[in-house]
């Protein structure tokens, strides 16, 4: 296991207590339906953690919409199987966003939740993205906070994540067009971060 991995694997127990709040979850009811996603489609939530998109995700792409949640932190997803494990649109397992193993053209989107400025790899990570995606499909980045606030939050984190940061906006826009996507719009205020951007 990277820093990383170990990091995340031994924060799960705690997770949600200490992330997990009404707040946020007012907050994702207003910023998910942002995202653009609509009913029946199949989605891959990467870096799902202990879940905390998935009800948002679930109300978004209805009965007949599908989700795909993984994460490469192992105690993060027993967490996750335990609260949603039970709904029959989700699946939910151990993956590693820069070495997916389903095929090409898999899903209609792919949510990252906190999750870019952790990945070691973020351009082997975002062609896979590209590459499991389906023509037209769609790739959200977000967050709970500004970039800003993320970089302020992060350094006073443990090492293993200390360093962590969103890519500027011009780095971003070049890291998604170097994987192939296009059509990006980046909004980064205080309190939210959401980067879309398509696969032609």
């Amino acid at each position: 296991m990277s820093a990383r991995q170990t990091f995340f694997n031994q924060a799960a127990q705690n997770w949600d207590k200490e992330f997990d709040s009404p707040q946020l979850h007012a907050f994702l009811e207003q910023f998910v339906p942002s995202f653009g996603l609509s009913a029946n489609q199949h989605v891959l939530d990467v870096g799902t953690g202990t879940g905390i998109l998935i009800l948002f995700l679930h109300k978004a792409l209805g009965a007949k919409g599908h989700i795909t949640a993984i994460d490469y932190a192992p105690n993060m997803v027993g967490i996750c199987k335990t609260k949603y494990a039970h709904l029959p649109n989700v699946s939910i397992m151990v993956a590693n966003a820069e070495k997916l193993q389903f095929p090409d053209a898999s899903f209609d989107a792919v949510t990252c939740f906190g999750l870019f400025p952790h990945l070691d790899n973020k351009k082997a990570a975002l062609n896979q993205f590209h590459r499991v995606l389906k023509s037209k499909g769609k790739l959200i980045i977000a967050h709970a906070l500004g970039s800003a606030e993320i970089k302020s939050h992060h350094q006073s984190a443990p090492q293993a994540v200390a360093s962590d940061v969103l890519p500027t906006e011009t780095e971003m826009r070049k890291l998604l067009q170097q994987a192939g996507f296009t059509g990006i719009q980046i909004v980064d205020r205080k309190g939210s971060y959401l980067c879309t951007s398509t696969k032609p």
